[in-house]
């Protein structure tokens, strides 16, 4: 089973494989960011290895840094990382731009392919007049104070539970608004952290934020992704909960994310400077002009 694996089986296999195969190996941190990658990358030139999740996925890296191997690369999400001051202990570690692979795609015309297929063309232009908001500005606004209260809860050791949450609790369904206390009192119970005094939460969020931060960054995809889903259902459009579910909407901005879209990414430059430093190896697909 694949989440059995260890940092060291996946640098074993890689060195296996290295045997037969003498192309580039980019190690992922999961399944679904490997299936965006096998959309970008020249396949010829460059298999994918996915690591089950980001520590297995730095961990086999540095194993193989250690042996001197040639032609890895690792690509990870962000996370918090960039707003801690975290920077790439080496050049064959690269991060998203973003928190995530999901707010990269959300970020990209992806969003707007999605929007084509699911939304209301007039409900999407009644909300953005009324709200003097766009699209991404609607998602971002109640995902930033999520994605402090995740910050908050790993920089302070607090232990809250964000899995399986129920969006429709804390976002209003006809204006994507979000009730602060609602969200962290949601977030406590399925916690089982009742002894947390949620005014004070929502002081200590107040605190963490920074002007200087980039929104993008503070966000989980996954977050922004179910808050979309509520507003096809009503704000945005007027599908049912099944259509429009978190992994179905995941799944098709990945099917809409282009190389062409990636080309204008900072990751993607890296990649290139990347592969100009480590010749022969080569990552990227071409792109079709």
């Amino acid at each position: 089973m694949r989440e059995h694996l260890t940092p060291d089986r996946v640098a074993n296999k890689i060195r296996l494989m290295r045997t037969q195969y003498q192309g580039t190996f980019l190690i992922t941190e999961g399944e679904t960011d490997a299936r965006v990658w096998k959309n970008l990358v020249n396949l010829s030139q460059c298999f994918v290895e996915n690591a089950t999740n980001k520590e297995k996925a730095i961990g086999a890296l540095d194993i193989l840094e250690k042996d001197n191997f040639s032609g890895v690369l690792a690509v990870v999400d962000a996370d918090f990382d960039r707003l801690e001051g975290k920077q790439s202990p080496t050049p064959n570690l690269l991060m998203t731009d973003t928190h995530d692979m999901e707010t990269m795609l959300l970020q990209s015309p992806a969003l707007e392919k999605v929007l084509a297929e699911y939304g209301s063309e007039d409900k999407i232009k009644k909300l953005t007049e009324s709200t003097g908001q766009d699209i991404r500005t609607l998602l971002i606004v109640p995902g930033v104070f999520l994605g402090y209260l995740r910050w908050l809860s790993l920089k302070e050791g607090l232990s809250l539970k964000f899995e399986d949450l129920s969006f429709k609790k804390f976002i209003d369904d006809t204006t994507l608004a979000l009730d602060e206390l609602k969200l962290i009192k949601t977030v406590k119970n399925n916690s089982q952290k009742h002894d947390l005094d949620e005014q004070t939460l929502q002081k200590r969020i107040e605190d963490l934020k920074q002007k200087t931060h980039n929104p993008w960054s503070v966000c989980c995809g996954h977050d922004l992704i179910c808050i979309l889903s509520i507003g096809l259902c009503k704000a945005l459009g007027s599908c049912n909960t099944k259509q429009v579910e978190s992994l179905i909407l995941e799944k098709d901005l990945r099917l809409a994310y282009e190389a062409s879209f990636f080309s204008r990414t900072e990751l993607y430059q890296a990649i290139l400077q990347w592969e100009a430093a480590n010749p022969p190896f080569k990552v990227l697909a071409k792109i079709e002009e």
